[in-house]
């Protein structure tokens, strides 16, 4: 990753581990498919998409997402100079590193434990 996207993919993460709950999913799975919604939400809304929830699960991700989207832009201003295939691009990259964080490289073993 070049050292650009790397430190834009680090400030993104910074502020979902600073400001955001949802990264404490207590399963993997759900883990997952919270990061996998909302990050893919957010994507959509950063690039101008239209995003329709239609199930009451899509409408709490739509919400995260909504209002990360508008953090995103209020703290990074950097966001408005790139084009759709770059914010894809960046978000599959910061999708990538915080299931690493929060899942594959998470140390917590709860997050897996199938009695819990």
């Amino acid at each position: 990753m070049e050292d650009v996207t790397k430190t834009r993919v680090e400030q993104l993460i910074d502020y979902i581990m600073k400001n955001c709950l949802w990264q404490f999913h207590s399963r993997n799975w759900d883990r997952k498919r919270q990061n996998e919604n909302i990050l893919g939400m957010t994507t959509k809304l950063l690039c101008g998409e239209p995003v329709t929830p239609e199930t009451p699960e899509d409408k709490c991700y739509w919400v995260d997402a909504f209002c990360l989207a508008e953090a995103y832009r209020e703290r990074h201003p950097w966001l408005a100079t790139l084009g759709v295939d770059q914010i894809r691009e960046l978000m599959a990259k910061l999708h990538e590193q915080l299931d690493f964080q929060t899942i594959t490289g998470s140390l917590n073993e709860e997050l897996s434990d199938q009695h819990y």
